[in-house]
């Protein structure tokens, strides 16, 4: 049974979807905004100005007088300066926090070691960092609306249970009842690729995309997906765990051992760390390779591999190119099932973009069934904070949405 609006809802409802209106179509005017939604022409008037007064919107310049001559309208825009959120992205080396403004300005930015504080507490340090921040930039408190937390692990937003975070150490930690001890504003959590997604969506390549995939391919490799607008989290939230794809049956055969404890097939096979072991192993059958003393010492890295296989080294190029192909047939498999506008592709790994992506593209083109753009990341180091601030705009409930 739907239950019926009251007037007041009705009136709110209104006002989101004026307010939508300018954000998305600005500049606008009144008479516009009328014909967009439908509405009369008295009613917009009266919501815009509350929208002005409340400093949600404000009025510039004079727009192109009509056909028919006359008056010209004043031109509304959206104020990304009326309030903050907070973008925090933790990592299992580097906590970053960022304070933005509405429209992913980054004001201000701070970052420490995941590991000196993960003992006593990250979120307490979270909080002593942002005081700092505040503090620096004599930025006003109240004009604070939230923070969004992007965090390495599986994770249950309606709860904000982090179910299993390995490289935090965290299982079943309780991660908003905790956050409602330092902080008084709202604060929302989510998987790290998830908020990589939403923050891709919304200022990078991924920009006016409503099906996009995007990979994060680093030590281990995950996927944020986007559906029809919708971020997708799956019955447990554990949508887009890429790296568990299965793309050689025959290793899978052969007692496959993961690269690390409960890590999948393909992030053991293209994954950094991956790509430096299986180098490390064939450099060492050459006692003539030129790094092979170093890698008697220690394992190389997958850097190392693409930084050689950039100067014609067969050994690491055969390692690098078996690596991308896997990596390539993981994304023709995803892009198969969900038929995504766009593919992003980021993390540690594609540093080496310029080596990998024509090479993806070149394979993922020639065996899917339906063309599809791949792209790297345009959001770089800030990826992570702005996503997270994203998080916080697409899921708190104010005027805003």
């Amino acid at each position: 049974m739907n239950k019926k609006l009251s007037n007041a809802e009705i009136r709110t409802n209104n006002k989101k979807m004026v307010l939508q209106c300018i954000k998305n179509s600005q500049p606008i005017s009144r008479a516009e905004i009328a014909e967009k939604l439908h509405f009369s022409k008295p009613t917009v008037s009266l919501l815009v100005d509350e929208l002005v007064k409340e400093k949600w919107v404000y009025e510039k310049g004079i727009g192109e007088s009509s056909s028919q001559g006359g008056r010209r309208p004043i031109h509304l825009y959206f104020n990304e300066k009326v309030a903050y959120v907070i973008g925090v992205d933790i990592g299992g080396t580097k906590v970053k926090i960022a304070i933005s403004d509405l429209g992913g300005k980054i004001i201000s930015v701070s970052s420490f070691n995941t590991r000196k504080h993960l003992e006593s507490g990250l979120l307490k340090q979270i909080l002593k960092e942002l005081q700092e921040m505040i503090q620096r930039n004599q930025l006003d408190e109240s004009l604070i609306l939230g923070m969004g937390v992007g965090v390495p692990g599986i994770t249950e937003t309606k709860t904000g249970v982090v179910i299993e975070a390995p490289s935090l150490k965290w299982v079943r930690y309780p991660f908003l009842t905790e956050a409602e001890r330092f902080f008084s504003f709202p604060v929302y959590v989510d998987n790290d690729v998830n908020i990589a997604v939403l923050g891709e969506q919304w200022l990078g390549k991924a920009k006016n995309k409503e099906n996009v995939l995007f990979i994060s391919v680093g030590t281990g490799i995950g996927s944020g997906i986007i559906i029809h607008n919708q971020l997708y989290r799956g019955s447990s939230y554990a949508s887009g765990e890429l790296g568990y794809m299965v793309t050689d049956k025959n290793d899978m055969k052969n007692e496959f051992k993961p690269i690390f404890h409960r890590y999948g097939y393909l992030e053991s096979v293209a994954g950094g760390k991956a790509i430096g072991r299986k180098f490390t192993e064939h450099v060492l059958q050459n006692k003539s390779h030129p790094v092979f003393a170093e890698a008697a010492k220690k394992e190389l890295t997958g850097e190392q591999a693409f930084s050689l296989a950039k100067a014609g080294d067969v050994t690491a190029l055969a390692v690098v190119e078996d690596a991308i192909e896997h990596l390539a047939y993981g994304i023709i498999n995803a892009a198969t099932l969900l038929n995504p506008e766009v593919v992003i592709l980021d993390g540690g790994v594609m540093k080496s973009a310029d080596f990998i992506l024509p090479r993806i593209q070149k394979i993922v083109h020639q065996y899917l069934p339906s063309s599809v753009e791949i792209f790297q990341s345009q959001l770089g180091e800030n990826a992570g904070v702005l996503g997270a601030v994203s998080l916080f705009l697409s899921e708190y409930d104010s005027i805003l949405n």
